[in-house]
């Protein structure tokens, strides 16, 4: 991707961005330094923003001279709580907290954005808004902003987003129109048996045995209960139970997970998750509860507006990837209005810049931060906010 002379001239200042915002990583919802120094950057350019939103959040704005469509960007602002493993002179001050998903990235650019828009006044025809979003990582930011009617009262009509990804080879842009990223649930089963003792096992109604046959089963859902056209995965991470060797276990735990991309599939295989406790509950005669927590929705992107995107671009840094089963909650935004949700990739094997996400050595060349920017700008114009 070529970056125009006035994104080069920012690189310096973003670099200087993400390494301040990369030494203070917060949690969800306690992005408090955070917001603090987007807050002070952003009046540094004089920019309009209101700050606090759903407790962390900044929401900044720019009127265009005609104010006919109002189009939105939005970052992530939290971390993880991940021990950076990485030797540079920006390390994170908070043990244990780590950017180890590139949201100090995410938020730069669109600190960088504003400053370009800020030189640029003149030129902008209709509304920009810069959502800085905390929670993405878990419990989730979009949905409370979306409920407390932030996207109504600036009357957005279409929206982006991006993610670093180390998958895509630096300066390259993935991007797929329709569903690019995985619902996601999660899932609880309490077995709940008899205990007794381990040498005589018909005493007592084992929960692991139980268990057992809980897995076998489920794990035929998506083989045998769901068009193999439609991708699926289910997985359970987490088994554990009963007192000691010798005991029948009275109580075992499995916690799952759930992904797919259409949400006729998604609740299918929660019926069907049900459908195998009942029949449990009846051979064993024991007490099976299961537990759902829907999560984010699938990332679909706009058909049109992804079109519109990789026009916007250089065709040879375009991607058209296939679906994958991470989850964003982007998409709770994209339910209200269209939008598109796309990846920068960062991958530098020379560099070493090689890591997966959430890894304690994640870590990017900052040019790659000039390529988000020059991005947003070039949707801006192919969509005719900027002349």
């Amino acid at each position: 991707m070529q970056l125009q002379l006035e994104i080069e001239a920012l690189l310096d200042e973003v670099a200087n961005i993400r390494r301040e915002l990369h030494q203070i990583p917060e949690i969800a919802f306690e992005e408090v330094k955070t917001m603090a120094f987007i807050e002070s950057y952003l009046s540094s350019l004089e920019v309009r923003f209101e700050k606090n939103i759903v407790g962390t959040g900044v929401i900044a704005y720019f009127t265009g001279k005609e104010g006919n469509n109002t189009i939105a960007f939005r970052a992530d602002m939290d971390a993880l709580s991940v021990d950076e493993k990485n030797d540079v002179g920006f390390k994170s001050t908070h043990p244990g907290v780590m950017h180890a998903c590139g949201h100090d990235g995410h938020m730069s650019m669109l600190l960088g954005l504003a400053k370009y828009l800020s030189t640029r006044l003149e030129a902008l025809k209709d509304n920009v808004v810069l959502i800085f979003q905390p929670a993405e990582e878990g419990p989730g930011g979009a949905l409370p902003m979306i409920e407390e009617g932030y996207l109504k009262k600036y009357d957005v009509k279409e929206i982006y987003g991006i993610h670093l990804f180390p998958q895509i080879e630096e300066g390259k842009i993935g991007v797929r129109p329709g569903p690019m990223m995985s619902q996601t649930g999660e899932f609880d089963i309490i077995i709940r048996g008899k205990s007794g003792h381990g040498a005589m096992p018909h005493t007592g109604i084992d929960s692991v045995v139980i268990a057992a046959e809980m897995i076998t089963g489920l794990q035929t859902i998506a083989s045998r209960s769901i068009n193999p056209i439609d991708p699926v995965v289910l997985t359970m991470g987490r088994l554990y139970g009963g007192e000691r060797r010798n005991v029948i276990a009275k109580e075992v735990v499995l916690e799952g997970t759930i992904r797919s991309f259409k949400q006729e599939v998604f609740d299918s295989i929660k019926a069907r998750i049900n459908d195998y406790r009942e029949g449990l509950e009846k051979i064993h005669k024991c007490s099976i509860e299961v537990i759902f927590r829907d999560m984010y929705p699938a990332v679909t992107n706009d058909e049109f507006l992804t079109a519109e995107f990789i026009k916007s671009n250089d065709a040879d840094s375009i991607i058209i990837l296939e679906p994958v089963m991470l989850a964003e909650d982007f998409s709770y935004f994209q339910k209200e209005v269209p939008g598109v949700f796309f990846f920068l990739g960062c991958r530098n094997d020379a560099e070493n810049y090689c890591y997966p996400l959430h890894s304690d050595k994640f870590n990017f060349n900052e040019r790659t931060l000039g390529y988000g920017i020059q991005a947003y700008v070039n949707i801006l114009k192919q969509r005719g906010v900027i002349e």
